[in-house]
């Protein structure tokens, strides 16, 4: 594994029972890359997702992070590498307001109490410099306006955005994105990948994001693109090379 991979899947398989949801399928994710997991429904990306964050357990194969054997880890001791990832349904807290929401995910917190005060001066500084962070994640998504209304009070899209904000409070190296675009307009869909784009590009961080819609980040200009097929990688490459590709083109359209 070099130096600048965060993420190598390799020959990774998972059984449900008779059933193989993925086949040896691997792969690897550079640091700041911006890369695309594509396929027809069902092909596999979702649960290949949810091994690589620990919420279930492969059959067989290795998952490496910074050249750390994940494939056992908890998902908590996973996000502690620098993982975080989001789910095609936003789990928002609805009762908080935006940027309470945001306030949440970093970690190393301290409960606001006196005794918290006397004994550990630093809690304060340290709650002031998340506020901050939390208000600089909603400016990166184009989104500040939103930081004190309550997440029940969203659109789709609109917690979509929150959800990518709050991702980013955890202090992320690698964000995976469960279709962060799934029933959004189309305007704030692609506003959605530009403002992924720009992080990238200005911050380092790796995206692996899933995506359903293959026209759609077709366009979207991401570096590398995984086409899954009933379980297996069917290919990897740039926009082109899949746009291209006889073999994506018959697994989404048939022959």
């Amino acid at each position: 594994m070099s130096e600048d991979t965060v993420l190598k899947v390799n020959k990774l398989k998972k059984e449900f029972g008779g059933l193989v949801a993925v086949k040896d399928v691997s792969f690897e994710i550079k640091s700041g890359e911006f890369v695309g997991l594509i396929g027809p429904n069902g092909c596999g990306k979702s649960t290949t997702f949810n091994c690589i964050s620990g919420l279930l357990k492969q059959t067989s194969g290795e998952i490496e992070a910074f050249s750390t054997d994940i494939s056992h880890m908890r998902p908590d001791q996973i996000q502690k590498l620098g993982f975080t990832r989001t789910f095609q349904h936003t789990r928002l807290w609805r009762q908080m307001t935006v940027i309470e929401n945001l306030m949440v995910p970093p970690r190393k917190q301290y409960s606001p109490n006196i005794l918290t005060s006397l004994f550990m001066p630093k809690s304060r500084p340290n709650e002031k410099t998340r506020l901050s962070n939390a208000y600089d994640a909603l400016d990166q998504l184009e989104v500040p306006h939103m930081a004190h209304n309550l997440a029940s009070e969203l659109s789709g899209g609109q917690s979509k955005l929150v959800d990518i904000g709050r991702s980013l409070m955890g202090d992320p190296k690698l964000l995976l994105l469960d279709e962060p675009v799934a029933g959004v307009a189309g305007p704030l869909a692609m506003k959605i990948f530009n403002n992924l784009r720009r992080i990238v590009d200005e911050t380092g961080i790796s995206i692996l994001i899933i995506e359903h819609n293959m026209d759609f980040i077709l366009r979207q200009g991401v570096d590398r693109i995984i086409v899954m097929n009933e379980g297996e990688v069917l290919m990897v490459g740039t926009p082109d090379e899949v746009r291209n590709n006889r073999e994506v083109i018959e697994a989404y359209l048939g022959e």
